[in-house]
């Protein structure tokens, strides 16, 4: 339902979505009050035209929208067969969606109509936010790998996030593995317990330290990952966060 957002937080965008009708005209009529800017995305189209919300009519079950300046532009929007829409309300990065788009007039001016979505997406900012693991006793994933490349084996995270984790590969293990797939890894959550997910390497970056070694940082983010799961990855983020700012009221 929202295949043009590409972000790794996205992968488990099910478990921020928001079905209930009031909640969804609440939100979409908060957007439009605070004349909140809306990132509107064609589908097959790199371009990006920027909206905002004119009118939430419950009633019609319609959301009205600003058209673009741009004719040929209103055209495209107007012939596809999926638009993505996204903004943010009080910090909060909220994701919709539409199937059809209309042409229709606003207090006498050409405007966009769209129906009111059946679902969205609220991301709040620690759904998508990076914390960095411990570094003197580090969490580790077991990743099942094939025997040719020496069995399962340990690596040390260097953060964590709910959509993903960053880990390091300082022995070059697992070679050119962007866009990969392992299933089955295992994360160890220190007081929180053991977590049960399959990973895709999404990026890596190589850092070359003092000492002229490498460091391999490999950025991968949770494919699937169950409800439970996630929910015990939150815990161990807010567990960090607790324990970072304790440390930090500390020093102060």
């Amino acid at each position: 339902m929202y295949p043009h957002f590409q972000d790794a937080e996205l992968e488990n965008w099910h478990d921020f979505e928001v079905e209930s009708r009031r909640e969804i005209f609440a939100l979409l009529r908060g957007i439009g009050e605070k004349n909140q800017l809306i990132r509107m995305l064609i589908k097959g189209e790199s371009d990006v035209c920027v909206t905002s919300i004119l009118e939430v009519d419950e009633a019609a079950n319609a959301v009205y929208l600003d058209c673009s300046i741009d004719q040929e532009q209103n055209k495209r929007v107007l012939a596809s067969r999926q638009v993505s829409f996204e903004t943010t309300l009080d910090k909060v990065r909220i994701l919709f969606g539409a199937d059809q788009v209309e042409a229709t007039t606003f207090e006498g001016n050409p405007a966009f109509r769209i129906a009111i979505p059946a679902s969205l997406i609220r991301l709040q900012r620690r759904e998508y936010y990076r914390i960095a693991t411990p570094v003197t006793n580090p969490v580790r994933v077991l990743i099942p790998l094939p025997a040719e490349l020496g069995g399962p084996t340990t690596f040390p995270l260097a953060d964590i996030s709910c959509g993903g984790i960053s880990i390091l590969d300082n022995k070059m293990i697992l070679g050119n593995a962007i866009g990969k797939d392992y299933p089955d890894c295992r994360i160890e959550l220190p007081e929180i317990g053991p977590v049960a997910t399959a990973l895709q390497v999404r990026n890596s970056l190589d850092l070359t330290l003092l000492n002229n070694k490498t460091n391999r940082r490999l950025g991968c983010e949770f494919i699937n990952i169950p409800r439970g799961a996630l929910a015990a990855v939150q815990r161990y983020i807010t567990k960090l966060e607790r324990e970072r700012n304790a440390r930090i009221a500390g020093l102060s």
